[in-house]
């Protein structure tokens, strides 16, 4: 049925429909944005690895999801700089899926680690007793590598799905990457039933996950409330707090993004929101688990000093 078409060998991403002043000024503040994105989580980085003090469980996960924004901005912004750069610069097939697959894997494997330290501070909250038992090395080694191998494992199914598909034409991609939903529509098929399981499948993965933090935090806050006293209770809620922010700033955007109305309209309004979850996401995390964390300010000043002292 194909042998009549040219398969399309590559695809041109539209990116943002602006004139060349515009995205020279997105140029420079996506380009700024990025630099920061990568050096904020790398110095998060470098302070876990560095001070003993952070080496704890809660850090050990708040490193990996380091590395997940690290990945999440590496994987999206290079190519979105190049479009704004030359707009008409195509990306390979083979480049586009890879980046499709990528992404899925980054925030597939995010979504899970949300999951993971939410579980960590139940148990640090409501069984502090138990907790070096229960949140041992291993177990800490066995859950974070259970959401990476789970992320991969889900963002391959998505893959091989997405690789039986011919394209033929228009090479035109609604986006400034290559977005799962906004590839589907360019496909020379009836997608109909691969969007409706995409669509199905971040519905259930998202909404599983979060249904799980939320009993977390309903039990995290029945256990602080009766917490005696009132210092105890606000040392637990500021504990709780960043990882607060951080899941109402992915979630919040995902689930709008992947299961609100009027997905996939012509207009194409929700590829900046994604932005703001590709770019800013990453961006903001460092500094909320910074500016909201004594522990971590605490060893930025002793890394500084010693720097200052050498």
């Amino acid at each position: 049925m194909m042998s009549n078409h040219t398969l399309v060998r590559e695809f041109i991403l539209m990116g943002f429909p602006v004139g060349p002043d515009m995205r020279m000024l997105l140029l420079g503040l996506f380009s700024l944005l990025y630099a920061f994105t990568l050096m904020a989580n790398g110095v998060i980085l470098g302070l876990i690895c560095l001070e003993v003090q952070l080496h704890t469980p809660m850090y050990f996960f708040l490193s990996h999801l380091a590395l997940v924004d690290i990945s999440y901005a590496c994987n999206t912004v290079p190519q979105m700089l190049a479009n704004l750069l030359d707009p008409v610069k195509p990306i390979s097939y083979e480049g586009c899926i890879t980046q499709t697959f990528l992404f899925l894997t980054f925030a597939l494997t995010e979504c899970l680690l949300l999951v993971v330290m939410s579980c960590d501070l139940y148990v640090a909250i409501c069984h502090p007793l138990r907790y070096s038992v229960i949140m041992s090395w291993r177990m800490c080694i066995i859950l974070s590598l259970t959401s990476w191998v789970l992320g991969f494992l889900l963002s391959l199914a998505h893959l091989i799905l997405l690789l039986s598909l011919p394209f033929c034409g228009p090479q035109k991609i609604n986006h400034f990457f290559c977005e799962i939903l906004a590839i589907l529509k360019l496909a020379c098929a009836d997608t109909y039933i691969l969007e409706t399981l995409v669509l199905v499948g971040a519905t259930s993965v998202l909404m599983g996950p979060l249904s799980s933090i939320v009993i977390s935090y309903i039990r995290i806050i029945w256990a602080v409330l009766r917490i005696q006293s009132r210092e105890g209770r606000q040392k637990a809620f500021s504990t709780c707090s960043s990882h607060l922010c951080v899941v109402g700033l992915f979630y919040g955007t995902a689930i709008i993004m992947y299961i609100g109305p009027k997905h996939g309209n012509p207009k194409g309004q929700k590829k900046y929101l994604l932005l703001f979850h590709s770019l800013f996401n990453p961006m903001l995390n460092p500094l909320i688990y910074s500016l909201r964390n004594n522990e971590v300010k605490g060893a930025l000043k002793r890394v500084l000093g010693k720097a200052r002292s050498s």
